[in-house]
Order: structure tokens, then sequence, then C-alpha cells
């Protein structure tokens, strides 16, 4: 039985999902300034979950390309809403072989990882929150616990699907479903 967090953070991608279901890829590629299309949404997620649950404590990069398509800081894009959604399935496939293990102790510390001598390509894989001068040091540190970096992701989610109902309503959708749908009783 996964830990509770864990649970928390499945019950928000499935929310995340439930919300987009349907969703065009002409839809998922539209902007509505400021704000970044859906399909992006989609990759994006995904690329935090790679960095914080793939890389950090398996030293895998399952889908390199995310960071500069979709993470954090980088410019704009509108990616195939399939493609993404993809994109998704394989990173949270093989984050999950890691979460599927987590127990209360495993949630304080903060994972560590070896990145070589800097000249790897993580630099590009990874979720665009390290410089080439710490990837040189051949040793990155996740800068919060396991256990925050599972609210903060399951949070994330959350935005993510208030941001996308927002769009969805924007763009004449009006039987959406409601959130948050039902919990089970025996989450806790």
């Amino acid at each position: 039985m996964p830990h509770p967090l864990v649970t928390q953070l499945l019950f928000a991608r499935s929310e995340f999902a439930r919300c987009l279901e349907g969703a065009p890829d002409e839809e998922a590629r539209h902007r509505i300034m400021p704000m970044n299309c859906i399909s992006w949404m989609v990759g994006h997620l995904a690329a935090q979950e790679q960095y914080y649950f793939v890389f950090f404590p398996q030293g895998e990069v399952t889908r390199p390309h995310l960071n500069k398509l979709v993470g954090f800081g980088q410019p704009a894009s509108t990616p195939p809403l399939a493609d993404m959604w993809q994109a998704w399935r394989d990173v949270t496939e093989a984050a999950d072989t890691y979460l599927d293990t987590l127990t209360t102790e495993q949630l304080m510390p903060h994972l560590t990882q070896e990145t070589g001598s800097g000249d790897s390509g993580y630099e590009a894989a990874l979720f665009g929150t390290l410089s080439k001068k710490a990837l040189a040091k051949g040793v990155i540190r996740a800068w919060e616990s396991v256990g925050t970096l599972l609210l903060r992701t399951t949070y994330h989610y959350f935005f993510h699907t208030g941001e996308a109902h927002a769009i969805r309503q924007q763009l004449g959708h009006p039987d959406l479903p409601y959130f948050v749908e039902d919990m089970p009783d025996d989450l806790f």
C-alpha cells in the first residue's frame, strides 16, 4: 500500500487527467495569454516528476527533451498533446517504481545524485534549476526533503488542474466536471 502522501499525489494526478478528458489537440495547444497551453502543462508536470522522482532517486532521465520544451523558465511552447501525454505516462510509470517503495522514514532526507563531470547532458534534461557549475561538482542535492517534494508536486498538479479547467471554460466548454471528485473512504 502506498504511503498516504503518495496516495494524495496519485489522486492529484487522476484529477488532472480527469480535467483534460476529451480535450482535443487543437484546443490543448491554444494559448490564452498570458497562460501556457494545456499540452504544455501536461509535459511540464511530467518534467517535474522526472526531476524529483526519476532522476534524483533513480539516476535516470526518461524523457531528456522535456526541460527544453516545457521546463520551468523555458520559452513558451505548444507541443502536440498526444506527445505530452505519452511523455507523462512514461515518466509517471518510472516515478511510480520509486514512489511505491516510500516509507515515512524515507520522506525526511534530501536526495543526492551523481552527475558526472557536468558533460553528461544533464543540463538539458533536468528541470531547469541547475547550472553547469553545479553539475560540474559531480553530485547534486535536492533542495527539499522527499516529503516536501511530494507535497510540492501534489499542489502543483492542483494548481494546473485549476488553470486547465479555466482555459477549457474560456474555450466554451460549459459541462466540465466538478472538482474535487468523490474521494475514496479508505484514503486513511
